[in-house]
């Protein structure tokens, strides 16, 4: 009898076993209360048995596909249109998941270091902030911060998807987030956010297939492909402090290989050119001037955030709403085409010498060219041939910056906030501030 009920037990445990391997799963990043991509086909992915019939079934749309020899199993669906009223996604195989209060509308990703995994509960005003962050349409998902040797099945998750609310906003990427409510509120459609970013991460475990690194794109990035998204927003380089033009040459490597990661040549990537900090020391306008030089990449954009460090003894500056805004001004302009709108501050374009003095030409001078705070343009400076430079009186002149100083008679050369402590004051009159450059030797670009 003692046998006879082990035996049994025993087929009923291989039983449900059976039955526990054959429920049909997919990755963490669908769950309830999801945002998916519109009018991009919607690709849906997991695993089942071998040879399952699975269907995925949304907004009157279903597609079927069989699992191949490992279990694994991808559908895709037509384009939706954006859509705020929660649908459920059902997904049927030897069980069935139903996935609820599904949207329709933008999906972007933020990533980098801490000054992008920095939190809105330590930022500007973070009562204010979290108390007004009832956004029924907005939802948050937060990667966790782990590494792989190779790309990973799935990624883990620090807290699933999540409606905006006062009690989800607090721990979450602040800059992310006021660059999804300006997109929010300025499309009028749901935003998907993924916050996948890692404090003090160079910029080489993003990269693909670096040599002896990627573990943070294999287990934070490339677990999330083939799903569909907009774009990407980029905060890092503090840790590459050192690295001059040779950061240019990771971050187009870097972006080559996010694209081809996600299948889009064209994904767009937003950055922000990293903020002064009086412990960098000279090497911080070397790589400003590569990160300016990354605008040469196709659909990429940089926000300048010169203005905006409130302590310049902290590398982490409070002001994380207007890093958002400004990031989100370049994908309004850039990837929905809205027409009319200023999206960057001045950027250097050239230079002439006229009667000992020189003049400078800037993109994006919008509107104008103006003192952002009413005094003088200050930490401009030029020099000759000799290579000095000494602190040059600047005047604005249509739109152009006209440069000179008496004891310099035949200027060759001028740059403008080259330092570590940059605060200076040149703005286009939509309040966006000048990037910080020299005139010899320049690599940067100007995004237009």
């Amino acid at each position: 009898m003692k046998r006879s009920l082990l035996l049994a037990c025993g087929v009923l445990t291989l039983l449900a076993s059976s039955r526990a391997s054959a429920d049909v799963k997919m990755p963490a990043i669908f769950a309830s209360h999801m945002v998916v991509q519109r009018d991009m086909p919607l690709t849906i992915w997991g695993w089942a048995d071998a040879d399952e019939s699975v269907s995925v079934s949304f907004a009157d749309k279903t597609a079927t596909a069989k699992a191949d020899a490992k279990g694994r199993w991808k559908v895709s669906l037509p384009k939706f249109e954006a859509n705020a009223k929660g649908q459920t996604m059902t997904v049927k195989g030897n069980n069935t998941v139903e996935l609820k209060d599904v949207l329709v509308g933008e999906v972007w990703i933020g990533s980098g270091q801490s000054n992008m995994e920095w939190s809105v509960a330590s930022s500007t005003k973070p009562k204010e902030t979290i108390a007004a962050a009832n956004h029924p349409t907005i939802r948050i998902l937060h990667v966790k911060k782990v590494q792989a040797n190779s790309p990973a099945k799935d990624v883990q998750l620090d807290r699933a998807w999540s409606v905006c609310t006062p009690k989800t906003i607090p721990n979450f990427s602040a800059v992310l987030y006021h660059f999804g409510l300006r997109l929010q509120k300025e499309l009028d459609v749901p935003v998907g956010l993924i916050n996948s970013s890692w404090g003090g991460s160079p910029i080489e475990p993003w990269t693909v297939e670096e040599k002896g690194s990627g573990g943070m794109h294999n287990a934070m990035i490339a677990p999330l492909q083939p799903v569909a998204l907009r774009g990407i927003i980029w905060y890092q380089g503090e840790s590459n402090m050192s690295e001059g033009m040779g950061y240019h040459t990771k971050t187009e490597k870097l972006v080559k290989g996010w694209r081809k990661t996600f299948g889009r040549d064209d994904l767009p990537f937003y950055f922000v050119q990293i903020a002064p900090w009086s412990k960098y020391g000279a090497s911080l306008p070397n790589l400003w001037e590569a990160q300016t030089a990354s605008l040469k990449i196709p659909h990429t954009g940089m926000a300048v955030v010169t203005d905006l460090v409130d302590n310049i003894d902290d590398i982490h500056p409070q002001n994380k709403v207007d890093v958002g805004n400004r990031l989100a001004l370049w994908a309004l302009a850039k990837t929905y085409g809205k027409k009319d709108l200023v999206y960057s501050g001045p950027l250097y374009k050239s230079m002439k010498v006229d009667e000992g003095k020189i003049r400078l030409s800037f993109a994006h001078v919008g509107g104008g060219l103006k003192s952002r705070d009413g005094k003088a343009l200050a930490q401009f400076e030029i020099a000759g041939d000799d290579g000095k430079f000494v602190a040059a009186e600047a005047v604005i002149d249509g739109k152009e910056v006209v440069v000179s100083a008496k004891s310099v008679e035949k200027p060759t050369q001028a740059r403008f906030g080259w330092s570590n402590v940059a605060n200076p004051n040149l703005s286009n009159k939509e309040g966006l501030p000048a990037s910080p450059f020299r005139t010899k030797g320049w690599k940067g670009g100007t995004g237009e």
